[in-house]
């Protein structure tokens, strides 16, 4: 029988905590010990995604975002891990780790867009390869189709929202970070790539890429990173037979657009 502890050290090789930012807490965040016979792979620990693991009968959450972020001050009922505890559900978290990692998000991400000869930026966090070339208008609608097909949500609604900035030259050399990578434009362009697909870029970001000659992409926090769930879940089962490995349904992204 599996064990949270040899779930970790498997995790641990698929992700190496060194791989991780210095600011980051990734890790066995929440350890309840004991076997594990059910496992719930999600982006957050939510109330919902908690509640689902309860119902299935999960020992144990493996999510992308860390539940303890911040070093704790104290604990209340109210508060997530403390209900962990309660509930007997261990959480290990991957975070920028998983971001950099062989099979991790970005890669997955490179994956789905058909990205070729990819090779790391952004201090290893980052991919960016050749693509069949597209303009950034396709690139966009393709985002919200592919993207919404892999997230727990409709294609038919506006729920996996796309924006971009679009410097009007096709797309060759893509390069991708999911999450909050706008900021990282400038090493996007020293890459070589033409776009910058990522989940967040604000107003400042778009005008300076696109001044520079890079265009960008944004598809959500959420929509460029719950794919990897999908990706954990079938390493997991491969190196544990006997653990049924589900892929939350619950988790949502937070945010209802309009």
């Amino acid at each position: 029988m599996a064990t949270v502890q040899k779930i970790y050290e498997e995790l641990q090789r698929m992700a190496p905590l060194e791989l991780a930012e210095s600011w980051d807490n990734p890790g066995l965040l929440v350890d309840c010990g004991g076997e594990v016979s059910r496992v719930l792979v999600a982006l957050d620990v939510t109330a919902e995604t908690l509640a689902e693991a309860e119902q299935n009968g999960c020992q144990l959450i493996v999510t992308h975002h860390p539940v303890i972020f911040h070093p704790l001050k104290k604990l209340s009922p109210a508060d997530l891990p403390f209900q962990l505890v309660q509930k007997g559900i261990s959480a290990i978290c991957m975070h920028t780790n998983l971001d950099a990692a062989e099979g991790g998000v970005n890669e997955v991400l490179a994956g789905i867009f058909g990205m070729k000869n990819w090779e790391p930026f952004a201090g290893g966090c980052g991919r960016v390869g050749e693509v069949e070339p597209i303009t950034v208008p396709e690139l966009a609608r393709k985002a919200r189709v592919e993207l919404g097909a892999r997230c727990n949500t409709p294609l038919d609604g506006p729920e996996v929202p796309v924006k971009y900035a679009d410097t009007g030259k096709p797309v060759r050399r893509l390069a991708v970070i999911s999450g909050a990578g706008g900021g990282l434009f400038e090493e996007a362009l020293a890459m070589g790539a033409d776009c910058l697909l990522t989940g967040e870029a604000d107003h400042h970001d778009a005008l300076d890429a696109k001044r520079l000659g890079l265009s960008i992409v944004a598809a959500s926090h959420y929509a460029t990173e719950f794919p990897v769930a999908a990706a954990v879940a079938q390493k997991l089962r491969a190196a544990f037979p006997a653990v049924e490995v589900l892929v939350s349904t619950a988790n949502r992204d937070p945010f209802t657009y309009l």
